[in-house]
C-alpha cells in the first residue's frame, strides 16, 4: 500500500494538469479568436497573422494533451503565447503595448503546468526579449507605433485581465485544495501518532499500560513521593494456575479471563494508582501517595478479594486466586528496579506458602534468597563430585518379620558438613530443576543395587523409589524408568514407584498417560503421603494403583 500511494497522486496531479491545460487553452483560444477577427476588421494583417499563428499552436495543445501528451502540450502552449506576445509587441508599441500584460498570465500557466526548470528558462527568455527591445529601439532596428485607440487598448487589456483572473483563480483554487489535503493528511499523522504512541505504551489484550509504561509512572510516583517525603507501594500480583485455564478452554478464555481480572484491578484501587500488566499473567500494582493511615493490607485483601469472585466464560464458571508480594517506598527500596526484585520475591514466598495470599517484604528474604543459591550451587557440585547416597529402609511383614522389600532413601553426605537433611535439599533440587538429574541417578543406582542383591543370594524383593511431580512435568518419566530396567536388568514387577497424593490429583491427561504407560511396563504403583491431601477413596478409581501408604500422622499413634 504504501508503494501505491505515491503513483495514485502522480497520476491524480497529471490528471489535474490536463485539465488545467484544456481550461486554459480554451480560454485563451477563445481570447485570440476575438482578437484575430478585430484584427482583420481594421486590417491589421500583420497582427492577425501572428494571433493566428498563436491559435494554430493553441489547437494543437489541445490535441497534443488529448494523446495524452501533456508535457508536451504544456510546453507548446507557454512558448506559443510567449513568442505571439513578443512578436506583438516588437511589432507593435514595445514596452507601452498591452501585449505586455500578457507576460504575467503566461507566467502563471508556466507555473501551474512547466517543470521548475522550463519555467525558468521563460523567464529569463522574458527578460532577454524586453532586453532586446528596449536595444532594438534604441538602436533604430524597431521604431514604436503610434498608440492604438483607447476602444482597442480597453478590449485588448480587458482580454488579457480575464485570462490572467482566470489562471490565478485556478492557481489559488489548486493551492486550497493541496492545503486542504495537506490538513487531512497531518490530522490523520496525528492521529496514528496518537495511535502508535498509545499502541506503544499499552498492553494489546487488556488495554492497561504496559510494563515501560506502567515503569515511567511508578518512578514518577516515587520522584513525587521522594520530593513530599511520602510513602507509597508496589504489588506484583501473579495468578495462581492460569495455566489450567488456557489448557482446559482454549487461549480465547484465557485472554478474556486475563481482560477481566484487568479490568478488577483497575476497579479495585483509586483512579490515582498505577495498573499495568507486567507480561503474561503477572500485573504490577503501583499505590501511590500512600498516606499515614492507610493499611496496605487492606489494599491487598481488595485486590485478592477481586480476583476471587467467580466469573463465567465459555459457559464455565470460573474462580482464580493470586498471589502478591508487597515492597514498600522508602523502607524496601529507594528506585524502582529494586522495589520490583524485592516485591518478586516476595509473590513467591508467597505462592511457596499457599498461594492465594500476600507477603510483605522482609530483608530476611534476601539471607532464605542467598542460602538457597548457595544450596544449590551445592548440589550442583555433589551431583558432580557423587556426594549423594543411597540408604535403604527395608519393609517386612509385622505378622511374620518376614523381609518383603526396601526402599530407596536419597542422602547428602556434604563434604566438611556431614549428612544434609533431605527436607533442606528436596525442596531446593525441585525448584531449581535438579531433582530430574536426581531422580534419574537414584533410580538407575537402586535398580542395579537391587539386582546386585539378588546376585549374592538375596529372593527377590520389592524395591520402591520415590518420584517427583517435576519429572513427570517433564514427560519423559517413563522412558528414564523403561532405561533404568534395561540397563540394570531388572524384573518390572520388582520396581515400585511412589508417587505423592499431590501429584496424583494433577489429574493432567498427560499425566494420566504417563501413568499408564508405566502400569504397562509392569512396574507398581504406590501413593506415598495418603491422608495429607485430597483423601477421597472414589477418587483413586480413576488410577490403577497397587498400594496405598497411610501418611505417619495417622498411624504414629498405633505404635
Amino acid at each position: 500500500m504504501p508503494t501505491q500511494q505515491p503513483r495514485i497522486l502522480d497520476r491524480a496531479q497529471a490528471k489535474l494538469r490536463s485539465r488545467r491545460l484544456m481550461q486554459l487553452a480554451s480560454l485563451t483560444l477563445a481570447a485570440l479568436a476575438i482578437i484575430m477577427a478585430r484584427s482583420l476588421l481594421l486590417g491589421r494583417w500583420v497582427q492577425a497573422a501572428m494571433v493566428g499563428l498563436g491559435i494554430i499552436a493553441l489547437a494543437t495543445c489541445i490535441l497534443l494533451n488529448r494523446r495524452g501528451s501533456t508535457d508536451a502540450a504544456n510546453l507548446l502552449l507557454a512558448v506559443a503565447l510567449g513568442v505571439m506576445l513578443s512578436g506583438l509587441m516588437w511589432r507593435g508599441e514595445g514596452l507601452r503595448d498591452t501585449a505586455i500584460l500578457g507576460y504575467p498570465a503566461v507566467l502563471i500557466f508556466a507555473g501551474l503546468l512547466l517543470h521548475p526548470r522550463q519555467f525558468i528558462t521563460l523567464f529569463l527568455a522574458m527578460l532577454l526579449m524586453i532586453a532586446a527591445i528596449v536595444i532594438g529601439s534604441y538602436m533604430g532596428w524597431r521604431v514604436d507605433q503610434r498608440p492604438d485607440t483607447l476602444p482597442n487598448r480597453t478590449l485588448d487589456t480587458s482580454i488579457i485581465l480575464i485570462v490572467t483572473a482566470f489562471a490565478v483563480w485556478a492557481m489559488i483554487g489548486d493551492l486550497q485544495r493541496v492545503l486542504r489535503r495537506l490538513r487531512l493528511q497531518v490530522e490523520r499523522y496525528r492521529k496514528a501518532q496518537d495511535n502508535l504512541i498509545h499502541v506503544s505504551q499499552h498492553d494489546a489484550l487488556t488495554r492497561l499500560p504496559n510494563r515501560l509504561l506502567g515503569r515511567s509512572r511508578i518512578e514518577q510516583a516515587i520522584v513525587q513521593a521522594r520530593r513530599v517525603g511520602g510513602h507509597l507501594a508496589l504489588m506484583f500480583v501473579d495468578l495462581d494456575n492460569f495455566k489450567s485455564v488456557n489448557d482446559s478452554l482454549g487461549h480465547a478464555a484465557g485472554d478474556e479471563f486475563l481482560r477481566r481480572i484487568a479490568q478488577r484491578l483497575e476497579v479495585a484501587v483509586r483512579q490515582s494508582d498505577v495498573v499495568s500488566r507486567q507480561g503474561g499473567d503477572e500485573f504490577l500494582v503501583g499505590i501511590t501517595n500512600l498516606a499515614a493511615g492507610m493499611s496496605i493490607q487492606t489494599v491487598a485483601d481488595k485486590l485478592l478479594q477481586a480476583v476471587r469472585m467467580p466469573m463465567e466464560i465459555a459457559g464455565v464458571e470460573l474462580t482464580g486466586s493470586c498471589s502478591i508480594g508487597i515492597a514498600l517506598y522508602p523502607d524496601d527500596g529507594a528506585d524502582f528496579d529494586t522495589l520490583l526484585r524485592n516485591a518478586d520475591l516476595s509473590v513467591s514466598h508467597a505462592k511457596d506458602a499457599g498461594r492465594n495470599m500476600y507477603r510483605l517484604y522482609d530483608r530476611s528474604m534476601h539471607v532464605q534468597l542467598q542460602e538457597n543459591l548457595q544450596l544449590v550451587a551445592g548440589l550442583r557440585h555433589a551431583l558432580a563430585h557423587q556426594e549423594f547416597e543411597l540408604h535403604y529402609q527395608p519393609v517386612v511383614d509385622i505378622g511374620s518379620g518376614a523381609l518383603l522389600g526396601a526402599e530407596a532413601l536419597l542422602r547428602w553426605n556434604r563434604a566438611g558438613q556431614g549428612m544434609i537433611s533431605p527436607a533442606e535439599f528436596i525442596p531446593a533440587a525441585e525448584r531449581s530443576g535438579l531433582i530430574v538429574e536426581l531422580g534419574h541417578w537414584v533410580l538407575h543406582e537402586a535398580c542395579r543395587q537391587m539386582v546386585a542383591w539378588r546376585a549374592g543370594g538375596l529372593p527377590a524383593l520389592t524395591l520402591a523409589v520415590n518420584l517427583s511431580p517435576i519429572q513427570f512435568r517433564r514427560g519423559n518419566v517413563e522412558d528414564m524408568v523403561a532405561s533404568a530396567l534395561s540397563s540394570s536388568g531388572l524384573e518390572p514387577a520388582q520396581l515400585e514407584l511412589e508417587v505423592t497424593e499431590s501429584t496424583l490429583i494433577q489429574d493432567s491427561e498427560a499425566f494420566i498417560v504417563s501413568l499408564q504407560r508405566l502400569k504397562e511396563l509392569g512396574v507398581r504403583i504406590a501413593i506415598d503421603d495418603f491422608g495429607t491431601g485430597y483423601s477421597n477413596l472414589s477418587y483413586l478409581q480413576r488410577f490403577d494403583i497397587d498400594k496405598l501408604k497411610i501418611d505417619q500422622s495417622f498411624v504414629r499413634q498405633l505404635l
